[in-house]
């Protein structure tokens, strides 16, 4: 076999690395990059939409930053490889058979993103919240390429998920004393067995895209997902880089440059992580302080209100009360003018009773 999980008991016997359309040879490496870059748009486009957004904004952005995005993880790659590349210039736009370095391709899309989001009069880092989901699922499936063209494995193994490789496959530059030392030699074949850490990484990707799937809704700023995403990527691929045996190292020293940067970008994203989540405490605080104080003010006023209503309603009543006084006063004095003038009527009358009684005696 060719690849072989040699305690798992599975394998490929026949590797091909390309296949031919019409007559034309298409690597398998460019063909799993492909499908992983599709089905990173399709999450982010999904994303968007639950966001309320247009999804038709990632698809456009897509467009510019799958193809800056391959440029710079070959530069990227080219860079810390020159030595490989010097002598044979135009090797370095032959990427058919890998030369793609992930942290190069993430910065020219950041920086694609700044762009991009300034002439849409768009918010960067909540863009970078819902791109960054397609970006660590495209990780997860891209790392199988690496697995077709035999690379991105680090050093030798013997646990349950180690994996035999036929040395014919393998770029020579990639295998270190220790798997040589190791090879192992059947029917003739010489195959190195290592660990499968483009496996792992796959992996591992899978399981913080899961996490910020999760998260997202919770978030508590814009970019908050994006850097859980520097956070979680960079600290797997910290530990996993420093198996790998085709590390990229930082000129003139024997420092992992993707590892460093890495560790790096750990150190920063959760940094911003939790400075940013401090502020937005903060702020929710003084927000329920000036809330209650407003309750508070509210209160009085109501109050206050309250007071002058029943100030205005005790007045009312006073008034109506000396009205009604006032009424009873009238009441009684015109009573009292009918009374005496009923009294004052009686009494003439009675005089003027008289006064006849006194005429008729007169008369007779």
């Amino acid at each position: 076999m060719d690849i072989n999980f040699i305690n798992l008991g599975f394998g490929i016997s026949d590797l091909q690395k390309t296949f031919s359309v019409f007559g034309f040879e298409i690597a398998y490496y460019g063909l799993i990059i492909g499908i992983g870059m599709i089905c990173g748009v399709c999450i982010a486009m999904w994303d968007a939409k639950k966001r309320g957004q247009d999804p038709d904004l990632y698809l456009d952005f897509a467009l510019y930053a799958i193809i800056i995005s391959v440029i710079g993880a070959r530069i990227y790659y080219v860079a810390f490889a020159w030595d490989s590349y010097k002598d044979n210039l135009l090797e370095i736009v032959n990427i058919r058979n890998g030369g793609l370095a992930i942290y190069g391709g993430v910065i020219a899309a950041v920086l694609t993103l700044i762009v991009y989001a300034r002439v849409k009069k768009q918010s960067m880092l909540s863009m970078a919240d819902t791109g960054v989901l397609g970006l660590i699922l495209g990780q997860a499936i891209g790392r199988w390429g690496n697995f077709v063209n035999c690379e991105a494995f680090g050093g030798y193994t013997d646990s349950l998920l180690a994996m035999r490789l036929n040395v014919e496959h393998v770029n020579s530059s990639m295998i270190s004393n220790e798997l040589w030392a190791n090879r192992i030699v059947e029917d003739g074949i010489t195959y190195i067995q290592v660990h499968p850490t483009f496996l792992y990484e796959s992996l591992w990707n899978l399981m913080v895209l899961a996490v910020l799937l999760m998260y997202r809704k919770h978030k508590k700023f814009n970019g908050e997902v994006f850097f859980m995403y520097l956070f979680g990527y960079g600290l797997g691929r910290a530990w996993i880089e420093g198996m790998r045996t085709d590390q990229l190292l930082l000129w003139g020293t024997d420092i992992a440059v993707s590892q460093l940067l890495a560790i790096v970008l750990v150190v920063v994203s959760a940094a911003v992580i939790i400075a940013k989540r401090a502020q937005v405490k903060k702020l929710a605080a003084v927000g329920g302080a000036v809330e209650t104080a407003m309750e508070e003010t509210s209160a009085e006023t109501e109050n206050s209100a309250d007071a002058e209503k029943t100030a205005d309603a005790a007045e009312k009543a006073g008034e109506t009360e000396a009205v009604e006084e006032g009424e009873e006063d009238i009441t009684e004095e015109v009573a009292g003018e009918i009374v005496e003038t009923t009294a004052e009527d009686l009494n003439t009358e009675k005089k003027a009773g008289k006064t006849e009684t006194v005429d008729s005696v007169n008369r007779e």
